[in-house]
């Protein structure tokens, strides 16, 4: 790469805070009052699992009454990673400047990965902010409840763990990371292999280099369990399927492949006239492609890693079109969102070394469209 006299660190320093800044000032999250994880964070430093009867809002309407207590079906992950603001913060949580936080960190961490590819400056800058302005990310991020901040936060915690496995090397920092990103987002724990294979291209993988990434995303998963069994008696039960309303919904299970056909649907074709979705965004609809037309450059074909990224997004896609339901609440398909850090690699890699038109009117056009949605939802 060719040396700059501004100190690399400083550029995207610079960058981070002005895509955090842009964040806060475009978005005013509607569901500020959605703050489960916050809420159980609080109780947890009280030395409790749940809200006491008393201490209940009845506009938390997703909470699980169980035994005496009510409780979340957030995973223990994303309640820890809400364990600093509940010690700073009684109530209610600063959630604009969070979700602001977590839009400027993704940019730092997309914008230092592009290092690792031969691509000119402004290249680098459009590439880390399509991921958080061009998709869906902005919108979805910006509605500021628990659900949005727990993707947000699992995306944050998939790139940079990336970038400590991929760009500089660090398993004991990626694993943390890592254990970042599935403690928000369960079903990210099925990426761990591809983690490890990156290390043995990466660096020699040996006992301590496993040891040092699988340690910390071990203990969560250890203290998940103990959590889960200490409010539900099982140690896989996170009490989704407990939430008052949500059984409707789950016929066939958690998931389920019966659910594949409607989540396929909402993900990739709604918005192109097959289906008009309860949160219908005009004239645009949920389609993740429709709502995003520079993700057409995923299918460029080649780029770096280029097997590892498709195999990724299709487990995690296929995991997610088994979910017995397609998200509620969001604009396009918010769960996709754990997709984006993969699919940022694909393009990021597989296009020419500077800017061209087509990509230049493919990215105004994503962060228009997806401008026009999050001012829908503020």
């Amino acid at each position: 790469m060719k040396k700059y006299n501004i100190p690399e660190v400083s550029i995207s320093i610079t960058l981070a805070l002005s895509a955090a800044l842009i964040f806060y000032f475009s978005t005013n999250p509607p569901q500020v009052h959605g703050d489960y994880t916050f809420r159980i964070a609080g109780a947890l430093l009280r030395g409790e699992l749940g809200l006491r009867l008393n201490e209940f809002p009845s506009f938390l309407s997703e909470m699980i009454p169980y035994e005496g207590k009510y409780y979340s079906a957030f995973p223990l992950g994303s309640v820890i990673s809400m364990l600093p603001i509940a010690l700073l913060f009684h109530e209610p949580p600063p959630v604009h400047v969070i979700i602001a936080l977590i839009a400027g960190a993704c940019v730092y961490f997309f914008f230092q990965f592009t290092t690792a590819f031969n691509v000119s400056y402004p290249k680098r800058i459009l590439l880390a902010l399509f991921p958080v302005f061009g998709t869906l990310m902005w919108a979805n991020l910006g509605i500021g409840g628990a659900w949005f901040i727990a993707l947000g936060l699992a995306v944050l915690g998939e790139i940079a763990a990336l970038y400590f496995t991929l760009v500089r090397p660090s398993p004991l920092i990626a694993g943390a990371f890592f254990a970042l990103a599935f403690g928000n987002r369960t079903e990210l724990i099925i990426t761990a292999p591809f983690y490890l294979y990156f290390f043995s291209r990466t660096a020699r993988l040996n006992i301590v280099t496993l040891s040092k990434f699988v340690v910390l995303p071990i203990v969560l998963a250890l203290l998940t369990a103990a959590y889960n069994f200490a409010r539900f008696h099982s140690v896989f039960d996170f009490g989704y399927l407990r939430i008052p309303g949500m059984a409707p919904l789950f016929t066939h299970g958690f998931l389920s492949l019966h659910s594949i056909p409607l989540n396929a649907q909402v993900m990739l074709l709604d918005g192109f006239g097959i289906r008009s979705y309860p949160f219908f965004f005009p004239p645009l609809g949920c389609s993740m492609l429709s709502t995003s037309p520079f993700l057409f450059l995923l299918f460029r074909g080649g780029g770096k890693h280029a097997v590892i990224c498709w195999l990724a997004i299709g487990l995690l896609t296929f995991v997610l079109w088994c979910h017995g339901e397609p998200g509620g609440y969001q604009f396009s398909y918010r769960y996709a969102m754990i997709l984006l850090p993969w699919m940022f690699i694909l393009i990021a890699s597989n296009g020419p070394t500077t800017l061209t038109p087509i990509e230049i009117s493919l990215f105004l056009v994503s962060v228009a469209i997806n401008a026009a949605a999050t001012r829908a939802f503020s």
